[in-house]
């Protein structure tokens, strides 16, 4: 029987997500190994995402291994994925979407996000949501702070922001949810897109047969609905981490 290598980040979060992955095939009946790689992203920490280049930077290395065919699949957090993939590479499945939104995490339990008399330093590396914070409440200040969720919460506990912006997510799954002080409103805070569900990505050369074997196991189809009209939004606005697409509106 094919084993099929997963290709995947090193940090827990990636980690969790390729583990998830494995046991979707499994249950399936499909034996699988995985294989971890650093990336771009994960190297460089010290400037924003958007100054370093912001396509490819936790995926390009990774593709490298599907073209070349020491992996089969390569797992990602689907709000990493460019909106327009190079050619040979194609996003076979999606998993159930976790809910999508933002939140607040701290250490303190004191933070009051709406409230313009009290100062409050958040730490976040995603430029929409610095865009949304100089939109909705401009008396909040924010610092850079980028690395793994764990690097994230030891800077904020050692004093370099007050409280952490992040995705649900990513926060409940490394199970961080006693830290979660605020769920911010999708009304102000619109989400990534894809935020809160696993992509499953493959090179266009995969077996179908295999191909077909893993998606019918990991895929979840609302969410794929869901994140395929997501992502042609964005492609269609050509935005990402460095111009954020942040809302719109219907007109009555």
């Amino acid at each position: 029987m094919k084993v099929v290598k997963i290709g995947t980040r090193g940090s827990k979060l990636a980690l969790w997500q390729a583990y998830h992955i494995q046991d979707l095939l499994k249950e399936a009946g499909l034996e699988s190994e995985i294989v971890t790689i650093e990336t771009k992203g994960d190297k460089i920490l010290d400037v924003s995402i958007a100054k370093i280049g912001s396509k490819g930077v936790f995926t390009e290395e990774l593709e490298e291994l599907l073209a070349s065919g020491q992996v089969d699949i390569a797992v990602h957090s689907a709000k990493d994925m460019q909106s327009r993939l190079p050619e040979g590479f194609e996003l076979i499945a999606f998993t159930e979407r976790e809910q999508e939104q933002d939140i607040i995490l701290s250490h303190l339990d004191t933070i009051a996000y709406k409230n313009p008399e009290k100062p409050l330093l958040l730490g976040t590396s995603s430029t929409r949501r610095v865009a949304t914070l100089k939109h909705y409440y401009p008396h909040i200040r924010t610092v850079e702070v980028r690395g793994n969720l764990q690097t994230r919460i030891a800077k904020m506990e050692s004093g370099v922001c007050d409280a952490l912006l992040l995705a649900f997510a990513g926060a409940h799954r490394m199970g961080y949810d006693a830290l979660i002080r605020h769920h911010l409103s999708l009304e102000e805070f619109t989400p990534a897109v894809g935020q809160g569900s696993v992509a499953v990505e493959a090179a266009t050369s995969l077996d179908p047969a295999l191909r077909e074997k893993i998606r019918r196991a990991c895929n979840h189809p609302e969410t794929e609905q869901r994140l395929l009209a997501e992502r042609a939004y964005l492609r269609v606005l050509e935005g990402g981490c460095s111009i954020p697409v942040l809302r719109w509106r219907k007109v009555p």
